[in-house]
């Protein structure tokens, strides 16, 4: 990008070899990177603590224990029937079966190409009940080809060029396939003076005729052209917008294929009792609600920003809700929700720095993949933990009536926890469930 005196900078930008002097105006706080820093900070901080499982049942195992040898000890008069009641009055179920079964649980969830950070993820994915999906690279292949091109002021050759010539300076999904589009048909690009790219709209360049040309969603045309006709799109397919002066030069229609596994991904979670799910895109409402139609998703939130995808998952209802993203731009959401999963592509070193899960492989169902691995592993945890406490309760029952003495207890208390961690170790095949649920598809794994 040609920079003249005066111009801003942007942090992180790169120099070549010309040397020059710059002023810096801003702290490094004031930055956008360290706005987008803050955004999921304040997400990470705004979610409610998570009560383990475990915790649940901790006390009032302890209470139902001291009272049964509590009244043992009062109907014998016998202060070592007290003792030989808490023997067996193990808590072990409690405090290994839940840890064994999440590990299980994880590991299951890797066979899928699913890494899961921390095992208290499952207990929230178990209980989801909202999802929330971007659209580009997760819903979408996030591989754009341009398919077409309408020409209005200028013809369809033209229009690229100028699309091209803007497009060079941008970082936009759909940038590549227009300059590669261009340079594929060995078209000569305009020489641009200066490039700016508009966050979420698109690219104002200048060049050196001075010609001022933008690339991008038709809102950003319009503050130039006034109001313009939009075309018809498919499903997977998006509008690029193309102004010179203050005419519409075209419009370039890009195909983003929906990914094979997409719709099915979005029925399986309805079936598995997912109340409300949505659709929250940057991209514009008419590609968004067409890709939504075609995997059944109703409630579409488009032209979004990184700001308010934040507030419209954190307002989603009923809770808990689940993020689904790839990019950059939905690190705080997938910060905010209160549990995030990022796909593997475009901006996933970032995105999944601040995912509780992340994917890696590009196979959208793995949401719902771990989705049944969780809800499978807090079954096998329940299980295992309730078998605990109904064989505990009844040795305690039977030593409260002086038939079981302390050193059988101890011994019988060894027994009731190898029980509980071998069912808990069924969370180790989870995985298999998950893979029978879902149709026959390819794996494609990621760098």
């Amino acid at each position: 990008m040609n920079y003249r005196a005066g111009d801003p900078l942007l942090s992180g930008t790169v120099n070549s070899t010309t040397s020059f002097t710059m002023r810096a105006q801003k702290v490094a706080a004031d930055s956008n990177y360290a706005s987008i820093v803050r955004l999921v900070e304040e997400a990470v901080d705004s979610r409610a603590p998570m009560v383990r499982l475990a915790d649940r049942y901790a006390v009032p195992f302890t209470i139902v224990s001291l009272l049964i040898a509590g009244f043992a000890w009062f109907l014998s008069g016998d202060p070592v029937r007290f003792a030989e009641v808490l023997v067996v009055a193990t808590p072990c179920p409690l405090l290994i079966a839940t840890p064994v079964a999440f590990m299980g649980g994880m590991s299951s969830a890797a066979k899928l190409n699913v890494i899961i950070k921390d095992g208290g993820v499952l207990e929230v994915l178990a209980r989801v009940r909202a999802v929330a999906f971007d659209k580009t690279g997760t819903l979408t292949e996030g591989k754009a080809d341009v398919v077409e091109i309408h020409p209005a002021a200028r013809t369809v050759d033209e229009t690229l060029q100028l699309a091209a010539a803007a497009e060079q300076y941008s970082v936009h999904v759909f940038a590549d396939p227009i300059v590669a589009s261009a340079r594929t048909q060995q078209l000569e690009l305009p020489e641009v003076v200066t490039a700016d790219e508009v966050a979420t709209n698109g690219v104002l360049a200048s060049l050196a005729d001075g010609t001022s040309v933008r690339v991008g969603k038709p809102s950003f045309i319009e503050e130039v052209t006034g109001a313009i006709d939009r075309p018809v799109l498919s499903a997977g397919e998006t509008a690029v917008y193309v102004s010179v002066g203050d005419e519409l030069a075209g419009v370039i229609i890009l195909s983003d294929p929906i990914r094979e596994q997409s719709a099915d991904t979005v029925s399986r979670l309805r079936r598995a009792g997912v109340a409300e799910i949505a659709m929250v895109t940057g991209d514009i409402t008419s590609t968004a609600e067409s890709v939504a139609h075609a995997v059944d998703i109703q409630t579409v939130h488009a032209e979004t920003t990184p700001q308010t995808k934040v507030r419209i998952v954190q307002a989603m209802r009923p809770r808990p809700v689940l993020m689904v993203g790839d990019g950059i731009n939905d690190a705080p959401v997938l910060a905010a929700a209160d549990v995030g999963v990022a796909m593997a592509g475009r901006g996933a070193t970032v995105a999944s720095e601040s995912a509780a899960a992340v994917i890696t492989s590009n196979d959208i169902a793995r949401v719902a993949d771990v989705a049944y691995v969780s809800r499978r592993t807090v079954q096998i945890a329940l299980q295992s933990i309730w078998m605990g406490i109904i064989i505990s309760v009844g040795l305690m029952l039977v030593a409260a009536s002086g038939y079981l003495p302390a050193v059988v207890g101890a011994l019988l208390q060894e027994i009731v926890d190898f029980v509980a961690i071998l069912s808990a170790l069924r969370a180790l095949r989870a995985h298999r469930g998950a893979r029978r649920e879902s149709p026959a598809r390819r794996e494609v794994p990621v760098g």
